[in-house]
């Protein structure tokens, strides 16, 4: 089965790209987030990202595209609902993606997160999948968190401090009486 797994980022993937492989699946990395703030970071994860996946002899396809006007239009007037959206924008591009590439399915690293609203990404991703005609391949990657840690250290990747978008920045940096 050929499957085209949506890469948050170079560390994140590690794991979900070894179990996936490991279970016989043909992968195919696919870079696409257009919420990443600010634009230098959103360079250095998709260089990791490209870095990874030559270490790990991954084909990789980078939609290579930062839209942060986008991403702000949908999110500013409810900035607690932020992830909904996020989530919601990658899986449903990258189900797109899978069916016009030919892909039997797909799956993402945001799996891979401990930090992240698995039922909720589970149910968009099986919406997608449904609207797209693609299977949805599932995987709880968070139990490969300590060991994707350790392997993108010994790979030397770069590793971010913080989910992506402008609010995640600010609530990694910005004291919390200051907000």
């Amino acid at each position: 089965m050929k499957v085209l797994l949506h890469i948050c980022c170079g560390p994140c993937a590690l794991y979900p790209l070894t179990v996936l492989r490991g279970e016989g699946f043909a992968v195919t990395g696919w870079f696409f987030n257009h919420n990443i703030h600010p634009y230098q970071e959103y360079q250095r994860r998709r260089d990791a990202a490209r870095q990874m996946a030559e270490l790990e002899g991954l084909e990789l396809v980078v939609r290579d595209e930062y839209r942060l006007e986008e991403f702000l239009s949908n999110v500013a007037a409810e900035p607690e609902n932020r992830c909904a959206y996020c989530y919601a924008s990658r899986l449903d591009a990258a189900a797109a993606a899978a069916r016009e590439g030919g892909f039997d399915g797909f799956s993402s690293s945001l799996f891979y997160s401990r930090y992240q609203n698995h039922e909720l990404m589970r149910q968009q991703a099986e919406d997608a999948a449904e609207r797209h005609g693609v299977a949805f391949v599932y995987r709880d990657f968070r139990p490969g968190w300590q060991e994707g840690i350790r392997r993108s250290k010994e790979l030397g990747l770069y590793r971010q401090q913080y989910c992506g978008c402008i609010y995640s920045e600010q609530e990694r940096y910005q004291p919390r009486e200051q907000r």
